[in-house]
């Protein structure tokens, strides 16, 4: 009929001509993206890969930095430097004390800036971004100022404050996040049926940030054990880990660093590979 619509024409009369070029599968541009992608993965973990290897090298001498031979027996002499040990126990208990106050004090600043609103909450996240953006050798001499002036001896704790006060921004940014994210449908249908503000609290709020939180303890714990520049201001006579390997670089650095280091860093793989797989889990 004149001026009448066309019927739709099935798939296979829509389909390219015969003689039409295809298009490619996957284009130069997104392989160069990804060849770039894994050529950054490999330079981020050569240094890692190094380390490790280091640990099984059977140096014959107090530098490590040469491949001699292949080892175990580096890994049944971890107790030959005591200072060494005592530097990694400080270190593994300030950064489980920091992060344990950081998540407490970060997620209770995070529910408050994301859900409400209130007098000087400007100031606030002025202050807490100046925080995550000013340079550690800032932060640690005015931390010193600070401890020096109120005549506190620098020590354990003040390595302890100090993480803290760095570290919460990170945690209360990663909570706010996940707090603005938030549908406040669910909690008001839990009030609907009768819940508290407490239950709905733990039973409803808390599940739903509990990635948030979890994201937020793991980071403060990584900035907190490898924190060298501001534990360097207030450690006082206390050693950790990395003021430890500061101090013997210039002697030489055992295997029993790399070792060391390599089982902190498979913890921490460990510890992300579970919050991974229990995030993908509960979603």
């Amino acid at each position: 009929m004149s001026g009448s619509l066309s019927p739709a024409l099935p798939a296979e009369a829509r389909q390219a001509p015969v003689g039409a070029p295809r298009r490619p599968r996957a284009r130069w541009g997104d392989r160069l993206l990804y060849g770039y992608t894994w050529l950054v993965l490999l330079w981020l973990f050569a240094p890692i890969a190094v380390m490790i290897a280091f640990g099984f090298n059977d140096t014959k001498s107090k530098s490590n930095v040469s491949w001699q031979g292949f080892t175990f027996k580096w890994w049944g002499r971890l107790g030959d430097y005591p200072d060494l040990t005592t530097a990694v126990t400080n270190s593994i208990s300030i950064a489980l004390l920091a992060t344990l106050v950081t998540t407490v004090l970060g997620t209770l600043m995070g529910i408050a800036l994301g859900r409400y609103r209130f007098r000087g909450q400007g100031p606030t996240n002025l202050v807490m971004f100046a925080a995550i953006s000013s340079p550690e050798l800032v932060m640690g001499a005015s931390l010193l100022s600070l401890f020096i002036s109120l005549g506190v001896q620098t020590g354990y704790t003040t390595i302890v404050l100090a993480h803290v006060l760095f570290s919460v921004s990170f945690v209360a940014v990663t909570v706010r996040a996940r707090v603005v994210g938030l549908d406040a449908s669910v909690e008001e249908a839990a009030r609907d049926l009768g819940a508290s503000t407490w239950i709905t609290f733990w039973r409803v709020t808390f599940p739903m940030i509990l990635p948030g939180v979890v994201s937020g303890a793991l980071l403060a714990f990584a900035l907190s054990i490898d924190d060298f520049v501001i534990t360097q201001f207030t450690s006082g006579a206390t050693i950790t880990f990395p003021l430890w390997i500061y101090g013997a670089v210039r002697i030489g650095v055992p295997p029993q660093v790399n070792i060391l280091g390599t089982l902190i860093f498979a913890v921490g793989v460990v510890i992300a590979v579970i919050n991974t797989v229990t995030s993908r889990r509960r979603t």
